[in-house]
């Protein structure tokens, strides 16, 4: 049966635009691209396949639907640029069933200039069509936040940039299904520097509290009631708040050799942000250490390894570099988090907490490294011998914070 949508793509950015089609009532089918990241509940996955949601294995399925949207993901490379293997497969897939008169949006987090010099040159070449004449083209940044219940598609406005303006509108209208508000860019290249300029804009500013947390703690000023105080500042300001390190799937882009110069306040918030694994740990050896113990044989328990709260996903979460870390000091290193039922680091599995209370109190210290809901603070604060709370969310007093 054919359907009005196909995702191609089912990680971090194409498995909530296939949920929000779905609960929109638009026929849906999914294309894996590759190993997904994204995750459903149960639950989840019945109200999707109860709305019509068919996840697919048979590219030919791609040739009957009136939209695809890529969204494969784009990762790092080796040499710190964005890896669009996935992107390109996709395309190759698409180009060789795409039909006139199809909508292909690309929401893959990408370089300006991608859409139109890289994807538009596969679609044309694998299908014998011409963007802009035979079919749509446009690019739309994902605007995904994982567990965030206040911002949803439904309330996200979404960016449209098109190769033509029948593009745009084209695209416009295919969103104008799913969001309360749609925003024209110019074109393309526009579109996909939103996205460059979000994600960088995230990664600054956490760059810039995380290096506040190192000096304030020098000062002895309590960086968490700070933040607190000026957050009531109803303008030009927007608080952002320190953390062992950014994980996620947004990679800052700093684009270098890409525009004749780079983005300078990019590059130094990424050296930033890369180095607080190492202050974190840095502080958890003084802390042993101020208490008469070495972190060499010392007992830590890591809590919450998941990038984000309440969320399974792992993507590039600091808790793994935190671990290698303490092991190469001589620590022994366990760990708990209720989304996460085995972890292994370099290859060797880390023991798994069963008994919380149990464990905090058993080890010589404790990171707090990501604050799911389901933790007790207080009750953790009261039975861990030591605790560093990473993220601020103990009471004050209650525990030594970042």
């Amino acid at each position: 049966m054919p359907a009005d949508l196909a995702v191609i793509g089912l990680g971090p950015y194409g498995l909530p635009l296939a949920q929000a089609a779905v609960a929109a009532g638009i026929s849906t089918i999914g294309y894996a691209t590759g190993p997904e990241a994204g995750s459903l509940s149960p639950a989840e996955r019945r109200r999707m396949l109860s709305g019509g949601f068919r996840a697919t294995e048979d590219p030919a399925q791609l040739g009957r639907v009136r939209t695809a949207v890529i969204c494969a993901p784009t990762p790092r490379d080796a040499d710190g640029g964005l890896d669009l293997s996935q992107v390109e497969t996709a395309a190759r897939t698409l180009a060789a069933r795409l039909r006139p008169h199809t909508t292909v949006i690309l929401e893959s987090p990408v370089h300006p200039g991608t859409t139109e010099n890289f994807l538009r040159a596969l679609l044309e070449k694998g299908s014998g069509l011409r963007a802009g004449r035979d079919f749509h083209l446009a690019y739309s940044p994902s605007r995904v936040d994982p567990g965030n219940r206040a911002f949803t598609p439904a309330n996200t406005p979404k960016v449209i940039g098109g190769l033509t303006p029948a593009c745009t509108e084209s695209a416009a209208a295919f969103y104008g299904r799913l969001t309360d508000k749609v925003v024209r860019a110019r074109g393309p290249r526009e579109a996909e520097t939103v996205q460059l300029l979000e994600t960088n804009f995230r990664h600054v500013n956490i760059a810039l509290v995380n290096e506040m947390a190192a000096v304030c703690h020098d000062l002895g000023v309590d960086l968490w009631d700070v933040i607190r105080c000026a957050e009531t500042k109803p303008f030009g300001f927007q608080a952002f708040r320190p953390g062992p390190g950014v994980g996620g799937h947004g990679v800052p882009q700093d684009l270098s050799g890409l525009a004749g110069r780079g983005l300078r306040m990019v590059e130094l918030a990424q050296q930033v942000n890369n180095r607080m694994p190492g202050y974190v740990v840095q502080r958890a050896a003084a802390l042993l250490n101020e208490h008469g113990k070495s972190a060499r044989g010392a007992r830590v328990l890591l809590l919450g390894v998941t990038y984000k709260p309440d969320l399974a996903d792992q993507q590039s979460t600091p808790a793994r570099e935190l671990a290698v870390r303490l092991m190469e000091l001589g620590a022994s290193v366990s760990y708990h988090d209720p989304h996460i039922s085995s972890w292994s680091v370099l290859d060797r599995p880390v023991p798994r907490a069963d008994s919380l209370y149990e464990a905090a109190a058993d080890a010589d210290l404790t990171i707090l490294v990501q604050q799911h809901r389901t933790y007790d603070l207080q009750g953790l604060s009261v039975k861990a011998q030591l605790l560093l709370d990473t993220r601020g969310a103990t009471p004050t007093g209650a525990a030594h914070r970042l």
